[in-house]
């Protein structure tokens, strides 16, 4: 048996921006993003190659978290298409009604809810699948047990995967993220550490804060050593706290058990309400009890 776990404001926003005609609900409001969440998870559930039977979808709603508190340049939804912005309510409705767990996260990120998630029921499942290109899950991936689905490029991110590209284990992701920034994030990482460096010093070292001071005792391949750590020297406690906010919570407080998870189909009255609102004939009676 696998888990699947969908990052569903990732995908709220891969259906805003696809080339999918415009769709407008019943009362004339943008569906398009909410419609194309639905049938992406019906084209899970159809997809034999999945083979999903347990599923949950994270939310976030709204963009802002306790990171927001510790950090001022943190992400929120500002800027964001007001279209898309009036869907995430109606999504989390929408999914819902289709049968599918929803966790709507305020004060955590969806990210933190899946976090927890596949370290939770990891142990009682065969695989659990992530569905998400975000690079920040990539600190909880386990061997080929617990991995990541980027469905756009139709890949599997394992933990031999983030090691291979990021040059560091998924232990160090936090770490790596804090010095060379993550800008979908409003992480700003420290000046002049580009990938390379900052994977070279912590495949070492592991974490920021052993990192030495000195930069004779830095890898040899690390250019520009004196100016880069002089940098770290100034801004250290900068680093230790972009490294907090890219660590994801791993006990978010999740009501369900992993039975709860499995999905047993659509209740009728909920999905004739949504198809109504939508106004969505793709959606069709097959995802019914």
């Amino acid at each position: 048996m696998r888990l699947h776990l969908v990052d569903g404001t990732f995908e709220l926003f891969r259906a805003h921006y696809s080339k999918r005609p415009s769709h407008r609900q019943a009362d004339g409001s943008d569906g398009k993003a909410t419609l194309g969440v639905c049938l992406s998870l019906l084209w899970l559930l159809n997809d034999p190659t999945e083979k999903a039977t347990h599923v949950a979808v994270a939310f976030d709603n709204p963009i802002r978290s306790f990171r927001n508190d510790l950090f001022d340049g943190y992400k929120t939804d500002e800027g964001m298409d007001p279209d898309l912005r009036a869907q995430f309510d109606l999504v989390e409705e929408a999914v819902r009604a289709l049968g599918f767990v929803v966790w709507s996260m305020d004060r955590y990120e969806a990210d933190d809810a899946l976090a927890t998630a596949a370290l939770r029921f990891g142990p009682e499942v065969e695989q659990v699948r992530i569905l998400t290109p975000d690079k920040d899950l990539g600190q909880v991936l386990r061997d080929k047990h617990i991995v990541q689905v980027d469905r756009i490029r139709k890949k599997e991110i394992d933990e031999a995967t983030v090691l291979a590209v990021r040059g560091v284990g998924p232990a160090s992701i936090p770490d790596l993220l804090a010095l060379i920034g993550d800008t979908a994030d409003g992480i700003p990482g420290l000046p002049g550490f580009g990938e390379k460096t900052a994977a070279a010093l912590l495949r070492k070292y592991v974490h920021v804060e052993h990192i030495p001071d000195d930069p004779a005792a830095w890898p040899a391949e690390v250019r520009g050593k004196e100016r880069l750590a002089a940098t770290l020297r100034e801004r250290r406690e900068d680093a230790v706290l972009y490294r907090r906010l890219a660590t994801l919570v791993t006990d978010v407080p999740l009501a369900e058990g992993l039975d709860d998870l499995r999905w047993r189909g659509a209740s009728r009255p909920a999905f004739d309400a949504l198809q109504a609102r939508l106004g969505a004939d793709e959606l069709r009676p097959s995802a019914w009890v």
